[in-house]
C-alpha cells in the first residue's frame, strides 16, 4: 500500500508540473502559489532534488524589491481564475498578486538541506536562497509589525491561507463592500459552491485588493490602511519556525549575521506568542490588532502554533486539546472546533481537514515530545488518502473529499509522510 500511494502521489506531482513550478491543481488554481510551492518541493525532494530546488527558486525569482514574496505568480495567461493580473495590477515584470502567504520557505529549505543526497547541490542552492528568504523575513517584521511587538499581522484573509476561517468573521464586518467593481467568480465553476467562501466574503476580499491597489501597493502604507489587521498564531508560528531553521542553516553555511538576526526574530516571536495564549480554550487565539482583543474562535490556527519551538507546557496543552478533538471526529485535525456553532464540515477552512496543516502540527509536536498525538494525526491523514484520494481537503467526520482533486501539496505531503522519519510504525 505504501509503495502504491507514493507512486500515485508522484504521478500527481508530475501531472501538475509546469517545468519550473507546479500548479496546485488543474482548473481551480492554474498558477504558482507561494506556500503550495514550498511544501510541494518537499515531495519532489524525495525523488528529484534538482526539481525541488527549482520550485523554490522560481518562486523567489519573483520576489519584490522590498523583500515581499507574493502569494501568486501568474506565469501564463488563464482566464479560468479570478482575480487575475488585471485585477491586481501590481506592475511586476511577471504579473503577481500584491499580498503574501505563510513564510514556510525557510523551513522547507532547511529540510531539503538536511536530507540532501547531493550535498554540493544543496549547499549551492541554499546559499543563494538564504539572503532572499532572510529579506522576506525582514520585510515581515518591518512592514507587518511596525510597532515592534514581535508578531506580524496579516492584512487580508488570503495571506493566512485560511481564506474563510471563522476567525475572521467579526473583524471582516469592518471591511466595506461599497464601490466593489463587478466581478465573476471562477472558483465555483470548478468546485461545489457550498464548499467555497460566500459571495459576501468575496466582495470584501476584492474591496481590500482595490484598497491596496489604490495605494500603489506601497507596503509602507498597507498595514495601517487596512481595516483588517489580524495577528494569526499559526501564521506567526510558521514564520518563527522558518526563522529558527534559517538561523541553523545560516550557521551551517557560515553566514553569522543572518544567523544572529534570525535567531533574534524567533526568540522574540516565541516570547510574544504568550500574549495570544488562552488558558480557558487550551490553545493560542488570533488577535484583532485594531482593538487589541483576542478573537475567541477555537480554530486550527492556535493548534498550528505548535509548529514553532513553543514552551513544552504549551505543546503539552495543545496535545491535550487535540486529544479532545480526536474524540469528536473520525479524522484529525478539523480546521474549526466541531462543537462550535460556526463549524461547517465541508466549507473550506470552517471545519475540513487539510493535510498540509496536519503535517506541520504533527512535525512540531513530534519535536516537542508529544509523539502519541502526532502519530494519531499522521495515521488519520493517511487513512483519508486511502479512503478518499488526493483531495484538497476532507470532511473530518465522513472523509468526503472536497475542493480540487489530484492536489499537488496533498500528494507531496503523502510522499513526505511515507518517506521520512514521521512515517507510521
Amino acid at each position: 500500500m505504501t509503495e502504491d500511494l507514493i507512486k500515485q502521489a508522484k504521478a500527481i506531482l508530475r501531472r501538475n508540473d509546469r517545468g519550473s513550478y507546479t500548479l496546485p491543481t488543474h482548473g481551480l488554481y492554474p498558477f504558482q502559489w507561494n506556500w503550495d510551492s514550498c511544501l510541494s518541493a518537499l515531495g519532489f525532494s524525495h525523488f528529484d532534488e534538482e526539481r525541488a530546488w527549482t520550485e523554490i527558486d522560481t518562486l523567489f525569482a519573483n520576489q519584490w524589491p522590498d523583500g515581499m514574496v507574493p502569494h501568486i505568480v501568474f506565469h501564463e495567461e488563464d482566464d479560468g481564475y479570478f482575480p487575475g493580473p488585471d485585477v491586481w495590477r501590481t506592475g511586476r515584470p511577471v504579473p503577481t498578486s500584491g499580498i503574501t502567504q505563510p513564510a514556510v520557505a525557510g523551513f522547507a529549505v532547511r529540510r531539503l538541506v538536511d536530507r540532501a543526497r547531493d550535498r554540493e547541490l544543496a549547499a549551492t542552492r541554499a546559499r543563494a536562497l538564504l539572503p532572499r528568504i532572510h529579506a522576506w523575513h525582514e520585510w515581515f517584521y518591518r512592514c507587518r509589525d511596525p510597532q515592534g511587538t514581535g508578531l506580524v499581522a496579516i492584512i487580508h484573509p488570503w495571506e493566512s491561507g485560511r481564506d474563510n476561517s471563522v476567525d475572521w468573521d467579526d473583524v471582516f464586518d469592518r471591511v466595506p463592500t461599497d464601490g466593489v467593481e463587478p466581478f465573476n467568480r471562477r472558483d465555483t465553476q470548478h468546485a461545489n459552491p457550498s464548499h467555497r467562501p460566500t459571495q459576501a466574503q468575496y466582495e470584501r476580499y476584492i474591496w481590500l485588493v482595490q484598497r491596496f491597489r489604490s495605494l500603489g501597493w506601497d507596503n509602507t502604507k498597507l498595514h495601517d490602511a487596512s481595516p483588517f489587521q489580524v495577528v494569526d498564531p499559526g501564521f506567526n508560528a510558521i514564520l518563527i519556525r522558518s526563522s529558527s531553521d534559517l538561523a541553523d542553516l545560516a550557521e551551517q553555511l557560515d553566514v553569522p549575521e543572518i544567523a544572529a538576526q534570525s535567531r533574534g526574530h524567533a526568540a522574540r516571536g516565541v516570547a510574544a506568542m504568550e500574549t495570544l495564549w488562552s488558558d480557558g480554550m487550551g490553545q493560542y487565539l488570533c488577535q484583532d490588532r485594531t482593538t487589541g482583543t483576542l478573537i475567541k474562535s477555537p480554530s486550527i490556527a492556535g493548534l498550528l502554533a505548535g509548529f514553532a519551538p513553543i514552551p513544552a507546557p504549551r505543546a503539552k496543552a495543545i496535545a491535550e486539546r487535540l486529544t479532545t478533538l480526536g474524540g469528536q471526529v473520525d479524522h484529525l485535525v478539523p480546521s474549526h472546533d466541531p462543537g462550535a456553532r460556526a463549524f461547517d464540515s465541508l466549507r473550506y477552512w470552517r471545519g475540513p481537514v487539510w493535510l498540509i496543516v496536519n503535517y506541520m502540527i504533527a512535525d512540531g509536536l513530534m519535536r516537542s515530545g508529544e509523539a502519541a498525538i502526532a502519530q494519531r494525526i499522521i495515521n488519520d491523514s493517511l487513512r483519508l488518502i486511502e479512503r478518499s484520494g488526493f483531495a484538497e481537503y476532507y470532511d473530518p467526520h465522513t472523509a468526503e473529499p472536497c475542493g480540487g482533486d489530484q492536489f499537488t501539496w496533498t500528494a507531496a505531503i503523502v510522499i513526505e509522510l511515507l518517506s521520512q522519519e514521521l512515517a507510521p510504525a
